[in-house]
């Protein structure tokens, strides 16, 4: 089948990029992006695509070129499903606080929902792609739904997980180290995968698109993101014990990172990993795992999970530590509250609960990001539920000048490794501050000695 008009259900982190470059590559295919969230895709259309709900360097342009064209934005969920020959499912997949599997299973109440949409509205054959992060067998479960409550619509199901990197997604979308496409071994499943295959082959080479089954392609998507955060894990529990033997972590890394046989990305120690997908998915395999008895198994996964915990709060009991025991009324600036550069995805950041252990010491948190809103930045402090909304906003300040957030302030605190922090005026920021003036660099951003030069009690993780 030659698709020419494709609809994504979901205009978060995922869809809408993945949207743009398949609209600015595929300019003979309409692509309509739907959510019934309608402040989302107001934003989405914004005549100023500077403005548009996800900052990725590079997006805005994307979307620019394409939208009005062959790129579409719409709260019309029904009609786009309608017309469409392909379905990506890019909904938000968390993990369950309620019922069996809490905790740590994924909540696919919101895939279930699209699955029974689809299967209400379509009225002729169709592709439907997994594109969110699911756990193994879940395109049973919705193959299941669309032949049993459909209209005696055909419809084959595909898994095409993405793996982006906030920051870097319009990168990764345009120039990706594979493509992953997953379907049924039947005739009518390789068609459905060649369909899809068609579409990416257009910028993508073809020994970069790989095909499998759909079990295999599900598992791939989850044990790519577990050993990416496996490697942060082990080298920050690396990072506490450098601490007691006077190693250096950074040169540690480097030596054991020229080893090919190891390389040496997700090798940098840091305050933690953050983002939507390492942690929800390890917790995932887990989940899977102990449902198949596999216990062995599950707690060698899940001890990722307590190291990453753990070392984000031994980076705020460090901040304590260090001053005096106590940061009561102390002013403590973060520089950063994203998970990471270049994007304005606040999810699983460090910073939330770096944060929210130093408002329970009743420290005053002074927040500069470049990319994130005051108003996100309470959101997350929220969502943990710790204390009430009226306290986090009393404790919990954002600046939209970084020099303004230091001044005055007891310590700061790096957070995310925005490039624009090494560009500072650091003897400026060292004078605004009161005496003794603290770094605490989590991710091993900025120059020690020439902070310490200046005057600042600089510490590091794994210094």
């Amino acid at each position: 089948m030659k698709i020419t008009n494709i609809c994504c259900i979901g205009a978060g982190y995922v869809g809408g990029p993945t949207m743009a470059i398949i609209a600015q590559k595929c300019p003979d295919i309409k692509v309509t992006v739907v959510d019934l969230n309608e402040d989302r895709i107001a934003k989405w259309n914004d005549t100023d695509v500077n403005n548009i709900p996800i900052y990725e360097p590079g997006l805005s342009e994307v979307v620019a070129e394409a939208r009005g064209r062959n790129l579409f934005f719409s709260t019309e969920v029904d009609k786009a499903i309608d017309e469409a020959q392909m379905i990506f499912i890019s909904v938000n997949t968390p993990t369950k606080t309620y019922g069996s599997g809490k905790g740590m299973a994924a909540d696919l109440k919101y895939i279930e929902l699209c699955a029974r949409q689809i299967a209400r509205v379509s009225k002729q054959d169709k592709i439907v792609v997994e594109k969110s992060t699911l756990p193994v067998r879940t395109a049973s479960a919705i193959k299941n739904i669309l032949h049993n409550t459909g209209n005696g619509v055909q419809f084959q199901i595909l898994s095409n997980p993405e793996f982006l990197a906030e920051g870097t997604a319009v990168e990764d979308l345009l120039a990706p180290d594979r493509v992953l496409i997953g379907g049924d071994t039947t005739e009518e499943g390789q068609s459905a995968i060649k369909s899809l295959v068609d579409v990416y082959s257009r910028w993508v080479p073809s020994e970069r698109i790989l095909t499998t089954n759909v079990w295999s392609s599900e598992l791939s998507k989850l044990t790519a993101n577990a050993f990416l955060a496996q490697r942060v894990s082990s080298i920050n529990a690396m990072s506490e014990l450098c601490e007691k033997t006077g190693a250096d972590v950074s040169e540690v890394a480097k030596a054991i990172g020229m080893d090919s046989r190891i390389g040496s990305k997700f090798l940098k120690a840091s305050v933690g990993f953050g983002g939507s997908c390492f942690q929800k998915d390890i917790l995932n395999l887990v989940y899977i795992a102990k449902t198949y008895g596999l216990n062995e198994v599950a707690d060698y996964w899940e001890q990722v999970i307590i190291m990453n915990d753990h070392q984000k709060r031994r980076f705020s009991k460090n901040i304590v530590a260090t001053l005096y025991n106590t940061v009561a009324d102390k002013k403590i600036t973060f520089l950063g509250w994203a998970f990471k550069k270049d994007t304005n995805d606040t999810r699983e950041s460090a910073a939330i609960y770096v944060a929210d252990d130093l408002v329970f010491e009743q420290a005053k948190i002074a927040v500069y990001d470049p990319k994130v809103s005051h108003k996100q930045m309470l959101s997350d402090l929220n969502y943990l539920e710790t204390r009430t909304k009226e306290e986090n906003d009393k404790f919990v300040s954002s600046f939209e000048d970084p020099y303004e957030a230091c001044k005055e302030a007891h310590a700061i605190a790096v957070l995310t490794e925005w490039d624009e922090f090494n560009e500072y005026d650091w003897q400026r920021i060292y004078d605004s501050m009161l005496k003794p003036a603290f770094v605490f660099d989590g991710r091993n951003l900025l120059d020690g000695k020439k902070l310490q030069a200046i005057g600042f009690h600089y510490q590091e993780i794994g210094s």
